[in-house]
């Protein structure tokens, strides 16, 4: 009987840390590369990091470094070698022409982990334009096999010609699909404007902190969610009917450090819903070592959107998974989040922002009652600046429990 399971690739990962970026941090961005390789359906064998002042020309890392993986691969049957920052094309070729196995940097992780997510047209359409103006500088080391066969002096050799003639047919690839997309963004132009007259809120924030479960509880629907990084492309829509108020809820695609320029100018027509809406719910994974960091990401995003004058209101999700460590009287180590009780934390400056905060979980459903009566209020608010006439809908609504015709 011959198996039908999918071999996973073996990969390492490197890493640099920097002047800029110290060794705690970038283990940091190594973690989170490594779940990105496990959302790729990659298994992660090792890490390396290299200590330096910064990045080197030829290889990214240091020869004596490069050496170091490049046993390691061979010893332990390596298959990928995945770097956390984007290389350069130059860089891309030298490491692979001195390792002989494929070498991703993170922008190509991402890109492929977009592609395997990517269910609609519009998603489709958006992940092939990043890839292609992604590989389009990168061509010249697909043909360097060919770059022997050149001509007499003057002439171009047919490896050359074969660089050139894949250039022109990537560049028409790339209008086609920028009228493509053009197109599909008139037609959910077309459709946003239809929802005009109800109050939209967009669930923002870091991949993986739990939107689309959120959204779900809200919703009452059964959009996907996973514990995977991008699970979630396409900006999914719900109406939301919360006591006799309805409004629109949508689920955006999450943010993440590093995230590719090629997949934010694509991925910008979907974050119209983001610009359009009138509540930005930015949902944030407490329980996550570093959501501090994953908030600055996603409001540096947001403010590059131009949204930083929206209504925001903060929701500190997964309260049931948050741990902390108490500090000993001893321990001269610098105070971090990580340090303070869930308490402490509902009672420092998040808890005191001048943007709502709430402390729930979508797992356990905690705190969720509370959370939806503050959101209702809030969307009462807006539609009865909008709509001031249906004022006595909320008060007939609020005494009755049901609305008369």
């Amino acid at each position: 009987m011959i198996s039908t399971a999918k071999i996973r690739e073996r990969a390492v990962l490197v890493g640099l840390a920097t002047d800029e970026v110290s060794v705690e941090k970038e283990q940091e961005y190594i973690d989170e590369l490594a779940f990105l390789a496990e959302t790729a359906e990659t298994d992660v064998v090792r890490t390396f990091i290299q200590k330096t002042g910064f990045p080197q020309g030829k290889f990214y890392v240091g020869s004596g470094k490069l050496q170091e993986i490049k046993t390691f691969i061979e010893d332990n049957d390596i298959d990928t070698v995945i770097f956390d920052d984007e290389l350069s094309p130059a860089q891309l070729r030298n490491i692979e022409g001195e390792l002989k196995r494929k070498v991703l940097d993170r922008t190509t992780l991402i890109l492929d982990i977009f592609a395997r997510h990517a269910r609609t047209a519009h998603a489709r359409t958006q992940v092939e334009l990043a890839q292609y103006q992604y590989l389009l500088p990168r061509l010249t080391g697909l043909w360097t096999h060919l770059s022997k066969q050149r001509g007499g002096v003057g002439m171009r050799g047919p490896g050359e010609k074969e660089i050139e003639t894949d250039r022109r047919v990537i560049r028409n690839k790339i209008s086609l699909l920028k009228e493509r997309l053009a197109e599909i963004d008139k037609q959910k132009a077309t459709q946003r404007k239809h929802r005009e007259q109800l109050v939209r809120v967009a669930l923002v924030g870091y991949t993986n902190v739990g939107k689309s479960s959120l959204m779900n509880l809200l919703s009452k629907s059964n959009v996907l969610a996973e514990n995977k990084l991008f699970a979630t492309l396409d900006t999914t829509v719900r109406k939301v009917v919360i006591k006799n108020l309805p409004f629109l809820l949508s689920d955006t695609v999450g943010f993440i450090r590093k995230l590719p320029h090629h997949l934010v100018e694509s991925f910008k027509s979907t974050l119209d819903e983001v610009r359009e809406s009138d509540i930005l719910l930015h949902v944030v994974d407490i329980s996550h070592p570093e959501f501090e960091d994953q908030m600055e990401v996603v409001a540096q995003t947001l403010s590059e959107l131009g949204t930083a004058e929206k209504r925001h209101i903060v929701v500190f999700n997964k309260i049931d998974a948050y741990t902390y460590e108490e500090k000993e009287p001893d321990d001269l180590s610098p105070v971090t989040p990580r340090n303070y009780s869930l308490d402490d934390l509902k009672k420092t400056w998040m808890g005191k922002a001048h943007t709502p905060c709430f402390f729930v979980s979508a797992h356990t459903k905690e705190n969720i009652p509370a959370f939806r009566e503050f959101l209702y209020e809030e969307i009462k608010r807006i539609h009865q600046t909008r709509y001031p006439y249906d004022k006595f809908l909320y008060d007939e609504y609020t005494e009755t429990g049901e609305i008369d015709g």
